[in-house]
């Protein structure tokens, strides 16, 4: 058996009620019994049967612990939890111990050099490459002409969008951003366990109360925002805001790596 713990950057643990399987089964359950009409959590022992295991079994995964499950069984799980595609693959991350392709680091000796020239073949629009944790490993020029925090030495999408008080100035609607950058470090922790950058980045979040309420709102998770339209409003096309679309592309043979390319939307 195993916790479903993350570990900080100063290898603290982050606690249980935070981030894990066992918090967002019972989330899930929660939200089941309201999809019902039960006007309460739909019962672990109604979960359970619909998954043909024991109703001891399943508390027990409410209560931490991980035994080994089949592909059978998650999906059952899944089903009778109503999950989506996304809280789906979230489950089956947590039943494997996360990502099967360990992702590769440029401390690793990995030449980026590809994926940066690929980057410099966009000259119009912003794009940029990140690691699994967001740490912006490369960028085009237009990139920084519209956010110039990318020259930053240790330049960070996820904390930046969350935390740098310029961020909810240009990005137009932040509520929806930090409910989106949330949700996409809740489904990084499945893919990484113990992953010390990701927690701490989830740590400096939730010190900040609107991070923390919005977290606490539910366990909302999403994979990636490809094909995401959004506002922003920054220096470049000021006094207007512009309304910019996102596609996210996962090279094969780099894993954990995404290029992100912005393109202003039609009309």
């Amino acid at each position: 058996m195993q916790r479903d713990n993350s570990t900080d950057r100063t290898g603290g643990q982050l606690p249980d009620e935070t981030v894990g399987l066992a918090v967002l089964l019972r989330a899930w359950r929660a939200r089941a019994g309201r999809t019902l009409g039960l006007g309460k959590p739909l019962p672990q022992t109604e979960v359970a049967a619909a998954v043909g295991m024991s109703e001891r079994w399943y508390r027990d995964l409410e209560r931490g612990s991980l035994p080994r499950l089949d592909a059978r069984t998650l999906g059952a799980l899944a089903d009778a939890l109503r999950l989506c595609a996304d809280e789906r693959a979230t489950l089956f991350l947590y039943a494997a111990g996360g990502e099967p392709f360990p992702a590769v680091s440029p401390g690793d000796g990995v030449d980026l050099t590809p994926l940066r020239r690929l980057l410099d073949l966009q000259p119009a629009q912003p794009a940029y490459l990140t690691d699994n944790a967001w740490n912006v490993l490369g960028h085009n020029e237009a990139m920084a002409e519209w956010f110039p925090w990318v020259r930053r030495p240790g330049a960070n999408l996820i904390r930046w969008g969350l935390t740098d008080p310029e961020a909810r100035e240009q990005l137009a609607d932040w509520p929806r951003h930090g409910r989106a950058y949330l949700a996409m470090l809740r489904y990084a922790l499945a893919q990484y366990p113990g992953h010390p950058e990701l927690a701490g980045i989830l740590r400096t979040a939730l010190a900040d109360p609107e991070c923390r309420r919005i977290w606490d709102e539910g366990p909302v998770i999403i994979a990636n925002r490809d094909g995401h339209t959004f506002r922003l409003a920054i220096a470049r096309f000021a006094p207007r805001t512009v309304d910019v679309v996102a596609q996210v592309l996962h090279p094969v043979g780099y894993p954990g790596l995404r290029l992100t390319f912005l393109g202003l939307q039609d009309g």
